[in-house]
């Protein structure tokens, strides 16, 4: 059998060398694009060959095998990246305007580049993300909503493949804009408002605020107190934020028309390309906070806001929130902002202990 497919074999490798050589001399420009479209090509040339039950159980491995000793030194070719590449192919092939043409050529498949093909999909999003990032979406997801979603995800945030993972773990598509906010009404580009929406979580575990010092005294105290424990933790506080936050400071002043203002916590994001203010309430969301701090965004919008960044966005983090009421009065609100809740550690670790009960039983073992 392996003699008898042995021709086929090395015209194999040999279509699949001419389109590597080939692919390798154009533009770095358009290296990821070139690169995603001979993917589709070998994928789709991989799959005509292999499906219909031409080549034998090892030709992948075969074919791979006598590429790296034709090319030394080629990576991306091994015999899991081809069906990576076929499994590509497969899984975007109702994009393929040329599915009637059965000759097994590898080409690049023009048809990849035409965006009515792609109405479904963000192309330009498509073809800036790399063949790795590409895999693993079709590898977790199912529905072409959420390869569109995370497709999108990737290419706005520029998101790592240890990102994308993470994001993918965390169920990204189904807890989007989770936290009540009005970003889509009052940031009119649509990319920039999604990826505000993808910025912030609806909840926030703050493990390290000292809970036992809150309580004792009035409100303004006891967020203070609270604004402290983030600022001594503020590297603890950026990575549970998320990426891509830079701390300016706390309480930062400004003076207005003769008023003062005091900012509680001021960033700058870079992926959003703004200012980014955090208001501390130790307590349950009332209305007035959001009428506060569209003051403050306006201020800074006036007076901070620097050519060719975005317009400053606002979060109140709170203890609690209802979410229907919160939605309900941020419609009289025309700059962007959102309503987030946070956890503290030490109730966080209460919830999760068994109860004393169970803790005795637990112990007498």
């Amino acid at each position: 059998m392996k003699e008898k497919l042995s021709p086929q074999y090395n015209d194999a490798v040999r279509q699949i060398k001419a389109a590597i050589l080939q692919s390798q001399a154009k533009a770095l420009a358009s290296a990821n694009q070139e690169q995603l479209a001979l993917y589709y090509g070998i994928g789709r040339y991989i799959s005509q060959n292999s499906r219909t039950g031409f080549w034998g159980k090892d030709a992948i491995e075969t074919i791979s095998r006598q590429l790296s000793t034709e090319m030394p030194g080629l990576r991306g070719f091994s015999p899991r990246n081809l069906r990576n590449m076929r499994m590509f192919y497969e899984q975007w092939k109702m994009f393929d305007t040329n599915l009637a043409d059965a000759s097994a050529k590898i080409e690049k498949v023009e048809s990849m580049l035409v965006p009515s093909v792609f109405s479904e999909i963000p192309l330009h999003a498509f073809f800036n993300i790399g063949f790795s990032h590409h895999v693993m979406i079709l590898s977790k997801t199912k529905t072409i909503e959420e390869r569109r979603f995370y497709i999108q995800l990737c290419a706005d945030l520029q998101l790592s493949h240890e990102a994308l993972e993470q994001r993918i773990a965390e169920d990204a598509y189904h807890n989007q804009g989770k936290m009540p906010n009005n970003f889509i009404s009052s940031i009119p580009d649509y990319k920039q408002a999604f990826r505000a929406i993808q910025m912030f979580k609806d909840s926030y575990l703050l493990d390290f605020i000292n809970t036992e010092q809150l309580g004792q005294r009035d409100e303004d105290i006891d967020e203070r107190v609270i604004e402290n424990d983030i600022v001594h933790n503020m590297r603890n506080f950026i990575m549970t934020f998320g990426k891509g936050f830079a701390y300016i400071g706390c309480q930062v002043h400004y003076d207005k028309l003769g008023h003062d203002h005091w900012v509680d916590l001021l960033f700058f994001n870079r992926i959003l390309s703004s200012l980014v203010v955090v208001e501390l309430k130790k307590g349950t969301f009332k209305p007035a906070y959001l009428g506060q701090l569209s003051h403050y965004l306006h201020v800074l919008d006036d007076d901070e806001r620097i050519e060719g960044e975005n317009p400053p966005v606002g979060i109140i983090l709170c203890k609690d929130a209802d979410r229907t009421f919160v939605e309900y009065v941020l419609q009289d609100y025309q700059r962007p902002m959102g309503v987030a809740t946070y956890q503290a550690g030490q109730k966080r670790l209460m919830e999760l202990l068994p109860d004393e009960e169970e803790m005795k039983k637990l112990m007498s073992k």
